[in-house]
């Protein structure tokens, strides 16, 4: 069977180009979708009226003008497949400033958001998105703005992909992001090749950090402790280090629960998260902080965080800075816009080593309807606190929470995903959970494999803290710590992501093959005609081609 390639990762270039690239996979399941056609296949939506128009460069494409409402723009019916995957995208522009553009999918008796961007004035920005079809129908494809600006539309597409081929190129790209083709010789010290020599492998280190939250109650109940230690190499805290937590009153600060929790961490091999410096959300700050007048305010941020992240410099991989603050700003409304970046600069000062500096924030991935939040709008808001203090670009990195609904939107997390790879900075799935439901494991483990598949996520931390009256939204056991449906899906994807124990013996030509997860091996071998073996340490990591280790056995 030959694979499709389900998202064109081509190195975006510029996010915002003088004339839009052609429509991905010919438009898919669009007419005209290029406009090469004038506006043949199209129509006006909501009332609107559309025209056609040519660029200099005589490029074609369709304007909705004289918009009114929001939902006036040009569209196109088409009849969705069940159950199928739909990959969609679309350049667009604006007749003057800058606006925020969804575009959505009407159903019999429902409107599916798809995805979102910003489009501006004097260039093409590319909206990437995707639904999955809940039934069979008709269905028709148009945008919408508040803004009252003209929109253009161009390179429109809407290509459908069944699940298995949309699983199929999944895990070709896990296979390629992953896992690499290693290849052993093992020759005699004249170095002539060994036939039948026994390869074994033994894995050390698995790459790839899969962690989950946890609570205090770790502390003191020795079956957490078991359970939690043996399955995830991250920890964060779920609320123990926040400033509620830490200075409950003015003045009155107490680390003693995130100390011991840091204790538990280390003494098991753990890395920790450190989550968070700064909550941007007026109603999650210490009661006391909320009214201080700004000299005091100033003062209370100023001691935090130098607090707390000096108490831990060193000691975490990584600081969610300032948390949420694309949808609140309680910092930025009382020390101006450049409030993040100044919270960035200092803790980059403060922890000086290699702990990455997250802006972590919630549906980004998971809520395409969401326009305060679009990928589009994130990237925006991280080039601001890097433009503002170029010190920052060190170490930034990408936290998006994942709090999905009972029905994840795969395919728009995947564009997502692909959109904010453009920054070329780490990306860090930070809090996932599922909402309960009668799927709720199911949709768990899809929204794992789909973050694991990408190769620009470099770790997941699973949203499960356990408490005795319940978790946040998703438990992965029960109060005995026997799983519950969902601990099922993350034991079974720990077992087939770990670097795994391989053996086998060398061929005539001496070589021993195998695919690993990137990792860390020990390789030993042995022959009959030795009477001893011999151990080498293997690092398996992401490169071009195969690595090729040559091991010389002397007899």
């Amino acid at each position: 069977m030959v694979l499709i390639p389900i998202v064109d990762r081509r190195p975006p270039g510029p996010l915002c180009l003088p004339e839009p690239l052609e429509p991905q996979y010919g438009g898919g399941v669009l007419r005209n979708a290029d406009f090469s056609a004038g506006l043949r296949g199209w129509s006006a939506f909501g009332y609107g009226s559309i025209a056609e128009s040519t660029s200099a460069a005589g490029n074609g494409f369709a304007v909705a003008l004289n918009r009114t409402r929001p939902y006036q723009s040009v569209s196109q019916k088409v009849y969705l497949q069940a159950d199928t995957h739909y990959t969609l995208s679309a350049w667009l522009q604006v007749s003057d400033g800058g606006a925020d553009v969804r575009a959505v999918v009407k159903t019999v008796g429902d409107f599916v958001h798809a995805g979102g961007g910003v489009a501006k004035a004097g260039c093409w920005s590319m909206l990437k998105g995707g639904l999955t079809a809940a039934s069979s129908g008709p269905a028709e494809l148009y945008f919408e703005s508040n803004a009252t600006v003209d929109l253009w539309v161009d390179s429109v597409s809407l290509k459908p992909f069944s699940k298995d081929e949309w699983t199929a190129h999944r895990a070709e790209s896990v296979s390629a992001a992953r896992k690499k083709a290693v290849r052993l010789q093992a020759t005699d010290s004249a170095g002539n090749p060994l036939e039948g020599a026994a390869v074994s492998l033994d894995a050390v280190r698995t790459n790839f950090p899969l962690g989950a939250a946890v609570s205090r109650y770790i502390l003191t109940n020795s079956a957490y402790q078991t359970w939690f230690a043996s399955r995830f190499a991250v920890a964060t805290f779920e609320n123990e280090m926040k400033w509620y937590s830490t200075e409950p009153a003015p003045g009155q600060e107490d680390y003693t629960v995130p100390d011991a929790m840091m204790a538990f961490a280390k003494s098991n091999g753990i890395a920790v998260r450190g989550h968070n410096v700064f909550w941007d959300q007026p109603s999650q700050q210490p009661r006391w902080v909320q009214s201080l007048p700004y000299p005091q305010l100033l003062a209370a941020a100023s001691r935090r965080i130098r607090s707390v992240v000096s108490r831990y410099a060193g000691q975490v991989i990584g600081w969610d800075v300032v948390n949420e603050n694309l949808h609140f700003n309680f910092y930025e409304g009382r020390f101006g816009w450049d409030a993040s970046t100044a919270f960035y600069a200092a803790a980059r000062l403060l922890d000086a080593g290699s702990a990455l500096m997250f802006m972590n924030e919630f549906n980004t991935v998971e809520q395409p309807g969401d326009m305060a939040a679009l990928p589009a709008r994130y990237l925006q808001r991280l080039q601001q606190i890097i433009a503002a203090y170029p010190e920052n670009g060190a170490g930034m990195a990408i936290g998006l929470e994942g709090h999905f609904t009972t029905n994840p939107n795969i395919p728009y997390m995947r564009a997502a995903l692909d959109t904010l790879a453009q920054a070329g900075i780490p990306v860090w799935l930070t809090e996932v959970d599922v909402a309960p439901g009668p799927s709720q494991a199911q949709h768990l483990e899809e929204v794992l494999r789909e973050a694991y598949a990408h190769p620009a996520v470099q770790g997941i931390v699973i949203w499960s803290a356990w408490r005795p009256e319940g978790c946040y939204v998703m438990c992965l056991t029960d109060n005995s710590f026997n799983n519950l449906p969902q601990g099922d899906v993350v034991d079974r994807l720990i077992a087939e992501w770990r670097a795994t124990p391989r053996a086998g013996s060398t061929d005539a030509q001496g070589y021993f093959e195998a695919e690993l997860v990137h990792g860390e091996y020990k390789v030993t071998v042995s022959h009959p005609a030795l009477n001893s073996s011999i151990s080498r340490s293997v690092k398996v990591e992401l490169g071009s081609g195969s690595d090729h280790y040559f091991i010389d056995m002397q007899v």
